[in-house]
């Protein structure tokens, strides 16, 4: 079993429940999958940049991504329907908790100039989306081995009914908002 998906059971139920004035423990929210999505504009030109972000998105999430691909022909981006311009992973399970205890210990840490996330990316409905502008914050990733700086956007997705709920359970995980 996961570490934070022991310590969800054991220390941040009772205490959201004792917080929120819950009653009933399935009410409590719970983090229900982590999407992690890389844009990859870059690969209408270039097809071996495409493989090097699958690569690094497959060492950081230990997941094979799923390749994107344009829905419509944009001539101004020079992109026809059906090229591939991005790879994401839908993370659940005991996946989602080691990358999620990944993320919150060692690489928020190792971004420069961290002061914390911002409180205010929630989207209504208790779900956290964050943006991250180098791949090379996580541990998988050598930086010697990088052809190319990559940003990524995860998606910390909840069964929260507001956004109070969602970030308490995210506060509840020791998740660093700016003050």
């Amino acid at each position: 079993m996961a570490r934070l998906r022991q310590y969800y059971r054991e220390k941040v139920v009772p205490r959201l429940r004792a917080d929120l004035k819950i009653d009933n423990v399935m009410q409590v929210p719970r983090i229900s999958k982590i999407t992690v999505n890389m844009g990859v504009g870059e690969a209408v030109t270039d097809k071996k940049v495409m493989d090097a972000a699958l690569a690094d998105l497959t060492k950081i999430t230990g997941q094979k991504p799923l390749v994107t691909k344009s829905r419509k022909a944009i001539a101004s981006f020079k992109i026809r329907a059906g090229l591939p311009i991005g790879a994401k992973v839908t993370l659940r399970g005991t996946r989602m908790y080691e990358f999620l205890d990944r993320l919150i210990n060692i690489a928020m840490p190792r971004i420069r100039d961290f002061r914390g996330v911002s409180p205010r990316a929630f989207d209504g409905q208790g779900n956290y989306t964050l943006g991250v502008k180098e791949q090379i914050i996580f541990p998988e990733i050598q930086y010697d081995q990088v052809d190319q700086v990559r940003g990524m956007d995860i998606t910390i997705t909840t069964t929260a009914r507001d956004d109070r709920h969602g970030r308490a359970l995210l506060e509840a995980f020791s998740f660093p908002f700016r003050k």
